[in-house]
């Protein structure tokens, strides 16, 4: 029961990184961007190219991964989506969906269907186990790793967001873009920050997820309805709302899969439900009772 509530966590705070991108450009950008997955996709395979073709260490390749993905939300979001934050969410949405389709189609083309493997280092592939019987804690290396990386982005990004003066000038210009540049805040540059950055959180979510989850040019249409989940139960307004939903599909997933095989994927569905009966808005909301 402990290993499978670690093993929950550990997924739980891989969602977290994967979704958490998602939820800055919805809560603070306002921009429904289903293309998100395309970017974790971008970071796995990324991964796989440097480390099967070039031979890059395992833990070099996290940051490239990174790296990457946000240099490729840059671009797009110069080129192709900053003329749509203004458009309706339905058109933004055709758009992000389009592209994810995109997307798969063109790594396909490129990098084939089969599902891509990465070779962890072998400090990461053990497993250590605390206890006996019934309360065996079983820890498996990657995934404590996992949960450790993760821990410390939050910490990370809580306190950009909250502390410093990059964080007060992206909540002034979503609040309001006209005032902000009229107080020397250079929007365009806030908003393609922003959006690089949630775009390699996205691509490290999918480096650090190529062994867990698994990597082909499906992963962004799989793993979209949880990216939509943690955002939809969590709530847009801070980083804690997404982070407690994501460890809450993440035990409900694994534990769901375990205990009740045949009925895992609605277990996560009808905790979704259960949740936003109760709360509609998420789990946290801003001052005033806005996502």
């Amino acid at each position: 029961m402990l290993t499978i509530l670690f093993d929950g966590i550990a997924y739980g705070m891989l969602l977290f990184i994967l979704a958490l991108g998602l939820a800055v450009t919805m809560g603070l950008m306002n921009f429904i961007n289903l293309a998100h997955g395309a970017f974790a996709m971008a970071g796995g395979y990324i991964t796989v190219l440097l480390m099967q073709r070039a031979g890059v260490p395992f833990l070099l390749c996290l940051p490239l991964a990174f790296l990457g993905a946000a240099l490729i939300g840059a671009v797009l979001e110069r080129t192709l989506y900053r003329p749509l934050y203004r458009k309706p969410h339905l058109d933004q949405v055709l758009f992000s969906i389009g592209l994810t389709f995109m997307a798969v189609a063109s790594v396909d083309y490129f990098m084939g269907s089969t599902q891509q493997f990465i070779q962890l280092p072998q400090w990461l592939r053990g497993r250590t186990e605390i206890g006996s019987g019934a309360w065996t804690l079983g820890m498996g290396h990657y995934r404590l790793f996992i949960v450790a990386v993760c821990a410390v982005l939050t910490l990370v990004l809580q306190y950009i967001l909250s502390r410093t003066r990059f964080g007060s000038r992206l909540r002034a210009s979503v609040d309001d873009q006209r005032v902000a540049a009229g107080l020397g805040i250079n929007v365009n540059i806030v908003f393609l920050s922003t959006f690089a950055f949630g775009s390699g959180l996205a691509g490290l979510g999918g480096a650090l997820g190529a062994e867990v989850l698994g990597l082909d040019p499906s992963f962004p249409l799989k793993f979209m309805i949880y990216f939509l989940i943690v955002v939809a139960v969590g709530g847009t307004s801070s980083i804690t709302g997404p982070l407690l939903a994501a460890l809450l599909l993440g035990i409900a997933d694994v534990a769901g899969k375990y205990y009740i095989p045949k009925m895992g994927a609605f277990i996560v569905y009808l905790l979704m439900i259960v949740i936003l009966i109760w709360r509609p808005q998420g789990l946290f909301v801003r001052q005033g009772g806005k996502a």
